[in-house]
């Protein structure tokens, strides 16, 4: 084995781990040289907690309200829709 065949072999092994941890961690690099994402739609998932394996407990905001969502299991459930915060209410015009 020659020198340049050492050489690319470890350019090759560079080149793969860089593949390998650019795949994992890219992503979330690009995205925060993004920014922010932008809602057009007004419908974002706040948050989730999962409570077992199958069911799961969302805090969807839906054009600046939010809602608590059961899903999984038999059927989704509304739970209910949460109240807004003093500040939120605030700013709103009587």
């Amino acid at each position: 084995m020659g020198f340049y065949d050492i050489i690319s072999t470890a350019a090759a092994l560079v080149a793969v781990l860089a593949m390998i941890l650019l795949s994992r961690n890219g992503w979330q690099f690009l995205a925060r040289l993004r920014g922010p994402a932008r809602s057009d739609t007004g419908l974002a998932v706040e948050g989730s907690l999962a409570l077992d394996a199958r069911r799961r407990l969302s805090v969807i905001s839906c054009h600046g309200r939010r809602v608590l969502l059961l899903t999984g299991g038999p059927s989704d459930v509304v739970v209910g829709w949460l109240p807004e915060t003093e500040a939120e209410t605030r700013d709103q015009p009587l």
